[in-house]
Parts: C-alpha cells; structure tokens; sequence
C-alpha cells in the first residue's frame, strides 16, 4: 500500500491544484497555453510553482492567469521576474468566447488545477468551475472518510 501523507503531483505536472476540488465543482476542463519568460520557465522545469489562490480572467479579450506563483529562478539573479505577475495565456478564439459566455451568464469561474509541460511548452489546465456550498464539502469529507475506512479494512482483512 502507498504511505500516507502529501500526495504527489502526476508525472510530468510541475504543479497541481488539489485544493480546488475540495473548494469548487469541476463542470469541464480546457489546456491552455502560457505565455512566459525565460526564467519562469526555467524555473517551471525546476518543479516549482504554487496554483492553490490562482484563478484566470478575461480582459480586453484576452485570458489572463492571476495569483500564481512562479518563484525567481537562483542563477537568473538581477534578471529575474515578478513572481506574481499577470501571465498571459493562449486559446482559440471561439474557445474564449464560449468560456466568457458561460462565466458571464451563470456565475461560474476559471480555475487552474494542473500546470504541466507538454512537450517544450508550458500547459495550465483550467477548470470551469462553480463554487461548493458548506454541505457540499461536508459530503465531500463524508466520502473521503468512508474510502479510507473501506481501505483499511481491506488493508486489514489481507494481513
């Protein structure tokens, strides 16, 4: 059986968001392109990023990522970048307007949950997703406990 404790991102993931899901209910999900500097890649490449507060916004027609946080990149010194810029990121166009479309009308938000590389370029997976009532995250913890109860009791039973 696998230890217990802080999971793992999926290889190849630079970052995931595993407090989204407990927060939001995912309704569908869509990769994007991310428009960066050299040393935020570099960076990136390194395993570091932090998506827990991001979220993305539609501004002047375009998609932009908001509250992520890319630390500096150590040999990069003076050349470094804002960690927590506003970064840009890549859709077709229809796409864009479905996405505003469905955020406009029924309330629902843009959320990163996994930020990866595919390839040479850099990939956020974002969420469109609606917010979870108190008795939605009391399910959630509901089920979550009632796996590992099953779990351990098979753990057991093998033994």
């Amino acid at each position: 059986m696998a230890k217990r404790g802080k999971r793992k991102a999926a290889p190849g993931d630079v970052a995931t968001n595993r407090q989204a899901s407990f927060r939001y209910e995912f309704l569908e999900k869509l990769e994007c392109g991310l428009v960066l500097t050299g040393t935020e890649v570099k960076s990136l490449r390194d395993g570091k990023a932090q998506l827990k507060d991001g979220y993305a916004s539609v501004r002047n027609g375009e998609l932009w990522l908001h509250n992520v946080h890319i630390p500096p990149y150590p040999p990069a010194a003076g050349a470094n970048h804002d960690p927590e810029r506003e970064r840009k990121l890549l859709v077709h166009r229809r796409e864009l307007e479905r996405l505003l479309g469905k955020t406009r009308e029924r309330g629902l938000t843009l959320v990163p949950t996994r930020l990866y590389f595919k390839g040479p370029n850099a990939k956020v997976e974002l969420a469109l997703a609606r917010g979870k009532d108190i008795h939605d995250k009391r399910e959630t913890i509901r089920r979550r406990e009632q796996q590992r109860e099953v779990d351990r009791a098979l753990r057991d039973a093998q033994r």
